[in-house]
């Protein structure tokens, strides 16, 4: 098993109020070629199939095209409003102290395959790791949303950027050189698990850059074609 590609299924419905589906799923397409588009169901839901790269490509095309029709609904509201000047001074310096609480509380979120995440941080935990910053996974099945979030400092949104960056390339990489292969336990009993988990840990030792997930009814081995290769096989031998 490599990691090629990913399926997700996006709810566009929210744009409904501002924009026709239909020409808003043409638009995807045009932004990201690389992807395949299922067909736009009645409830707004859209099937989008790809790397992990242009699925995030996507993601913040759709955010910044969120963010765009959230400024221009604002705009619409103050232009009805004709307050006097004293208010209109008073307002917007709360506007400004709230942009500026809403920006300390603003984080960068990504979404990874959980596997490569898990060798991420067995591997290159660096990369997980950032100055003035706090990064956080939430793994669910092989999906792992990473969010990272600004320590305090004034400099923590560039360096959440930063973080984020690292990450992306990080797993772009990977994403190239890793494969996936699983053994199933052919005994189910504790002592057969048992087992397969020793032998795995002394083969470790000849493939150090393998990773090796347990689970009840098998293990993961995640490592390079040729790691995974040559450690399977002992395994199986």
């Amino acid at each position: 098993q490599a990691f090629l590609c990913v399926t997700s299924t996006l709810n566009v419905a929210v744009f409904r109020d501002h924009l026709v589906l239909e020409d808003l799923v043409e638009e995807m397409k045009q932004q990201s070629p690389t992807l395949s588009f299922g067909p736009l169901q009645r409830d707004g839901q859209v099937a989008v199939q790809g790397s992990f790269p242009a699925l995030l490509v996507l993601r913040d095309f759709l955010l910044l095209k969120a963010k765009s029709l959230s400024e221009e609904d604002k705009r619409e509201r103050k232009s009805h409003q004709r307050p006097r000047r004293k208010l209109q001074e008073h307002r917007g310096a709360a506007e400004m102290r709230n942009s500026t609480r809403d920006a300390q509380r603003e984080k960068q979120v990504l979404v990874l395959d959980t596997d490569i995440y898990h060798y991420m941080k067995c591997f290159h935990p660096k990369a997980l790791q950032g100055n003035d910053v706090v990064i956080s996974g939430v793994t669910d099945g092989d999906i792992t949303t990473v969010c990272i979030e600004s320590a305090g400092s004034k400099a923590g949104a560039v360096q959440e950027i930063k973080a984020k960056k690292m990450i992306e390339n990080y797993s772009v990489e990977l994403q190239k050189i890793l494969r996936k292969e699983r053994i199933c336990f052919k005994e189910p009993s504790r002592a057969g698990k048992q087992r397969h988990r020793q032998l795995c840990e002394r083969l470790k030792a000849r493939y150090p850059r393998v990773l090796v997930i347990p689970y009840d009814t098998h293990l993961d081995v995640v490592g390079t074609s040729a790691d995974v290769l040559g450690f399977t096989e002992e395994v199986k031998r």
